[in-house]
C-alpha cells in the first residue's frame, strides 16, 4: 500500500472533524461514539485513532478549528485596549460584539461549533477543559469591558449607576443570552438587529456613551 502523503492525511483529518461536527450536532456529544463518526465520514475507527487519541482529543481538535465569536472579540479587544482611551476601546468593543453576532448568523461552521459547545455537550470530567475555556473567555471579556467603562465614566465625570464590574457582567450576560436563545430558535428574532439595539440601549442606560 502506498504511503499516504501529508496532504492526504490532512484531508482525512478534516473529513473526520467535519463528520464529528455533524454527528455531535445531531446526537449530542455524550451520545456519539467514535464508530458513529467513522460511519459518518465513510472511514474506519482505525483512521480516527491514527489522528486522535480518543473522543475527547477529537472534540478538542474540532473546537480548535473554529475561533468562537466571543473569543475573537476578546482577542481583538485585548490587543487594542492598551492603544486606546476608554471611550475608544468601548466603542471598539461594541463594534466587535456586533461583528460576533454577524459571524454567528452567517458563518455556518462557527454557528455549528458554537451550538455544539453551548447546547450539545455535557461537561463531564473528560470535557472540563472546554468548560474552563468558555469561563476564561467570559471572564476576560468582562475584565476588558470593566476597564473601558471605568475609563469612560472617569473621563466624562459621570459615575456609573452600578459598579463597573457589575455593569460589564450584565452586558456580556445580555449578549451571551441572546446568542444562546437564538441558537435554540433562529427564526424567533433577528439576532444582529436585536443584539445591536440591546447593546446600544444597555450602554445608553449606563453612561450615555453613544
Amino acid at each position: 500500500m502506498a504511503r499516504r502523503t501529508k496532504a492526504e492525511a490532512l484531508q482525512t483529518r478534516h473529513k473526520l472533524l467535519d463528520a464529528a461536527e455533524a454527528v455531535f450536532l445531531r446526537q449530542g456529544v455524550s451520545r456519539t461514539s467514535l464508530a458513529d463518526i467513522a460511519t459518518e465520514a465513510g472511514a474506519t475507527r482505525g483512521a480516527i485513532y491514527w489522528h486522535f487519541k480518543d473522543k475527547t482529543d477529537l472534540f478538542d481538535a474540532m473546537m480548535e478549528r473554529v475561533t468562537l465569536p466571543l473569543e475573537e472579540v476578546l482577542q481583538a479587544a485585548s490587543s487594542s485596549a492598551a492603544q486606546s482611551n476608554g471611550e475608544d476601546s468601548l466603542q471598539r468593543m461594541c463594534q466587535l460584539m456586533r461583528a460576533a453576532l454577524h459571524k454567528t448568523v452567517h458563518d455556518p461552521q462557527t454557528r455549528r461549533v458554537f451550538e455544539i459547545a453551548t447546547h450539545k455537550v455535557e461537561y463531564t470530567p473528560e470535557l472540563q477543559a472546554l468548560a474552563q475555556r468558555r469561563l476564561a473567555v467570559f471572564q476576560g471579556m468582562v475584565a476588558v469591558t470593566e476597564r473601558a467603562l471605568g475609563h469612560v465614566a472617569a473621563a466624562r465625570q459621570r459615575p456609573l449607576p452600578m459598579p463597573a464590574h457589575a455593569a460589564a457582567l450584565g452586558l456580556h450576560m445580555l449578549v451571551d443570552g441572546l446568542i444562546n436563545l437564538w441558537l435554540l430558535d433562529p427564526q424567533g428574532f433577528d439576532l444582529e438587529t436585536t443584539g445591536a439595539q440591546a447593546i446600544e440601549n444597555y450602554l445608553r442606560g449606563l453612561a450615555r456613551i453613544f
